[in-house]
């Protein structure tokens, strides 16, 4: 520490951080008891002549304890002391007497601040008058979805499974605001606009052009990635109002024991601020900026633009068969119901899916359906080619790949893609059944899964086999009609087989009570289509 004379003393209880220690900072751990804070009574070698800075959260008990102990200090030791109160919460919203505002994670600042003035060797008082002016200029807001639970209590409050908790403190308490739950970016624009709100005494005033330091923090529970969509969306909104997020800090801070919540903290930067926040420090819990070389503030990417679905289907291949526009009608017609079908079947879908898998076998299968609908347009004004079945395929193909991810979209792609080849040249009722066929042969090859194996392949497998043996005896649509009924029996016999691909085979048949998710998309999709046909 350059400046030996000056310690920076952070008063801290066990369950925060103390991975902040660093030569700049000393210490004291105080875990006798969880939220209470006691008497400091140790005896100190004390050798700062320039004196002692406490930096303590606006709390009556840490004000109370940590001032005795500072008096103490001053005189029975003659040392120079001086204290600062942070007390940035932004919850309150009565102007009422009350025992202030709390501090709270963005405290941190103010350590990390505080101790770069220190290793530039400022004196105390310059230290005190900048830590103050930066509390000054900092807010925080707290959201919570559970309470906290201290060891050897219950939850420190309640709450439904439904609800959400807005402006708690960090010490289990509740907030001041109870609502249902909302998206995240929904929640976000709540916690801002609670902290912003002029009307609200406690408000931190942001205007377009300022510029900022955000922290989002962990309430303890909270997964990273919960909380790297809170920092997308607290950083989207910002900027959208013409704030400058000149630097970031996402993760676990200070925490309220396991509560799953967050905090976003804003600080008004300036460039000593600024500075002082980038400083070199071996606390290893402290966020660097990664920063491109030569630059000192962060910049949000621009977003890149998306090609339309049709735009990356290949022109250069050969010329492909098309069909009257009758046809072509009743293929929109079969997109248009199959997609609105599978977006409607989203929630039975994702808690099929909960029994065997991770629940998102609906939400993927509706984020490609989505992807179709929204680039299909009208029957007059096209803009898929469904003129062109073996060029649509190729299209299907391509937005399942960019718009479903994981294993479904892998092997949506792979069917389409193989089914593709089959309507090059040719477009017929055996020519589908053709592509069907040679669709599922591509998934099992690069799938791994067989007819049996409780997989979306069982209700494609059964209705391929029902609809070639058909055709030669039947018309195309009763033919197509028993194909769709296969498929659907298939899929619903699915419950009684063992799993042996995919998340499910990791799991206890005990576990398998009702069909699989996958198959019983393509039971949906399949009907669906067959519907449109005979409408």
């Amino acid at each position: 520490m350059n400046n030996s004379q000056l310690l920076v003393c952070i008063f801290i209880v066990s369950y925060y951080m103390l991975s902040y220690q660093e030569l700049n900072f000393f210490c004291v751990d105080l875990d006798k008891l969880i939220f209470l804070t006691k008497p400091i009574k140790y005896e100190f070698s004390f050798r700062w002549s320039a004196g002692v800075l406490l930096i303590i959260k606006n709390y009556t008990g840490d004000r109370l304890n940590f001032g005795m102990s500072a008096e103490r200090a001053k005189s029975q030791l003659g040392v120079k002391v001086e204290m600062v109160v942070v007390g940035e919460d932004c919850a309150l919203t009565s102007s009422d007497k009350t025992a202030g505002r709390r501090g709270l994670c963005g405290t941190l600042f103010i350590h990390k601040i505080c101790g770069a003035l220190s290793d530039e060797g400022k004196s105390l008082e310059e230290i005190v008058k900048l830590a103050k002016d930066a509390a000054s200029k900092m807010g925080t807001i707290g959201l919570s979805l559970t309470p906290c639970s201290i060891p050897g209590s219950g939850p420190s409050f309640q709450i439904a499974d439904d609800e959400m908790e807005l402006g708690l403190g960090v010490h289990g308490e509740a907030g001041v605001k109870r609502t249902k739950l909302v998206s995240a970016k929904e929640a976000v624009k709540m916690m801002i606009d609670h902290m912003t709100n002029p009307s609200n005494c406690t408000h931190l005033p942001v205007k377009k052009g300022d510029r900022v330091a955000c922290m989002i923090n962990n309430l303890g529970g909270t997964s990273m990635l919960e909380l790297n969509i809170i920092a997308k969306e607290t950083i989207e909104l910002l900027e959208s109002r013409g704030v400058v997020v000149e630097r970031a800090y996402c993760g676990t801070f200070i925490t309220s024991l396991e509560m799953a919540g967050i905090s976003i903290t804003l600080l008004h930067l300036d460039d000593t601020l600024r500075r002082c926040l980038d400083a070199p420090t071996t606390a290893p819990a402290w966020p660097r900026p990664l920063l491109p070389c030569g630059t000192m503030t962060r910049k949000t990417p621009v977003r890149m633009p998306r090609e339309d679905i049709q735009a990356k289907v290949t022109k250069t291949g050969p010329k492909m068969a098309t069909v009257e526009s009758a046809e072509a009608s009743l293929i929109h017609d079969c997109l248009k119901l199959a997609g609105e079908r599978l977006v409607a079947a989203e929630s039975q879908l994702n808690e099929l899916d909960r029994e065997s898998g991770d629940g998102d076998c609906g939400s993927t299968m509706a984020r490609g359906a989505h992807g179709i609908l929204a680039s299909l347009g009208s029957k007059e004004n096209p803009k898929l080619p469904i003129s062109c079945p073996g060029g649509l395929a190729l299209t299907l193909a391509s937005a399942a790949e960019d718009t479903m991810g994981g294993s479904s979209g892998g092997l949506y792609s792979l069917f389409f893609t193989a089914a593709s080849t089959c309507l090059q040249t040719t477009v017929s009722p055996n020519t589908y059944c053709d592509a069907l066929i040679a669709g599922i042969q591509t998934m099992m090859k690069y799938g791994g899964a067989e007819p049996g194996d409780r997989t979306m392949l069982d209700p494609l497998h059964s209705a391929s086999q029902a609809w070639s043996a058909a055709l030669s005896s039947h018309s195309p649509l009763d033919a197509f009609h028993l194909a769709v009924e296969a498929a659907e029996k298939s899929a619903e016999e699915t419950v009684t087989m063992k799993a042996q691909a995919g998340r499910a085979s990791y799991v206890s048949a005990d576990h398998l009570k009702h069909p699989d998710p996958g198959a019983r998309a393509v039971a949906i999709w399949m009907r669906a289509v067959l519907e449109a046909l005979t409408s």
